[in-house]
């Protein structure tokens, strides 16, 4: 086992815990008092990982929305990045990235998603071929989750389609699980469709799941915990973003108690 599932089992086991926290910035969303800040991402976010750092297993920031503030929004995703390894270094961090490019040119996504933003793991894309995450997948101690059966309503579209008589995410499974050399290898499994879901397990049992879409988009808990656990006790990455990050009482202490209830309703599946 590497280093990165490592330290989610090691949660999981000292900490009851396999929540992790999407941190997602919307601007329209964040609390008013942090409007008047030159880096309100960071500074929110700050706040939301030392209210709930003992309750996850993991921080999955989206780059979308750092991209799109621009370089400030990326200097704050850097300091927000080292900001969760000082207060915690087994905590690791998921850049949600969704890479997935011909091998040169993911060698410099892989170097930016590593070297420059400092993250632990990220979220790429199959879909031009195995040859493209390579680049990831020689990142022998991160956390490589690829797209395999996302949460998204279109995800029938091109995943679902039969390919030689089965849906294409099981082929995606299949390949990944062949792949699999260093043992770094996870995929993105949506809550939201848990009859599938049990097809991606029976093809790749070791495989660990990151698995969005339990809070906002309404995934049934119960349906993860079971099929989400690997054959070698690795167990679901649990994400949830919207649902921890703006409860309806926009405070800390509010994003803190949802963590606690996600962790909780997590736990009595376990």
């Amino acid at each position: 086992m590497n280093s990165f599932f490592r330290k989610i089992v090691d949660n999981f086991e000292k900490k009851g815990t396999c929540l992790c926290v999407g941190l997602d910035p919307e601007p329209s969303k964040i609390p008013h008092r942090y409007a008047g800040s030159e880096t309100p991402y960071f500074d929110f976010l700050a706040d939301v990982v030392e209210a709930t750092h003992e309750f996850v297993c993991a921080y999955k920031p989206n780059i979308a929305f750092f991209e799109s503030a621009g370089p400030n929004g990326l200097d704050q995703l850097i300091r927000l990045i080292r900001h969760i390894h000082d207060i915690d270094e087994d905590i690791p961090v998921i850049l949600d990235a969704k890479r997935g490019d011909i091998g040169n040119t993911a060698k410099h996504y892989a170097k930016a998603v590593f070297d420059i933003y400092s993250a632990d793991g990220a979220t790429v894309s199959p879909y031009m071929g195995g040859d493209t995450l390579t680049a990831f997948i020689e990142r022998e101690d991160a956390g490589i989750f690829v797209l395999c059966l996302t949460s998204n309503p279109g995800y029938a579209d091109f995943e679902n389609l039969a390919v030689d008589g089965e849906p294409l995410f099981v082929r995606v499974a299949r390949k990944m699980a062949e792949i699999d050399r260093h043992g770094n290898i996870g995929l993105v499994v949506g809550a939201t469709h848990p009859s599938e879901a049990e097809k991606v397990r029976e093809t790749a049992p070791e495989l660990p799941f990151l698995m969005p879409g339990i809070g906002a988009q309404g995934g049934d808990p119960s349906a993860i915990m079971k099929i989400g656990m690997t054959s070698k006790g690795i167990p679901p990455i649990v994400n949830s973003s919207r649902g921890i990050l703006y409860p309806e009482q926009s405070t800390i202490e509010a994003v803190r108690e949802s963590a606690i209830r996600t962790r909780d309703m997590l736990r009595r599946y376990t």
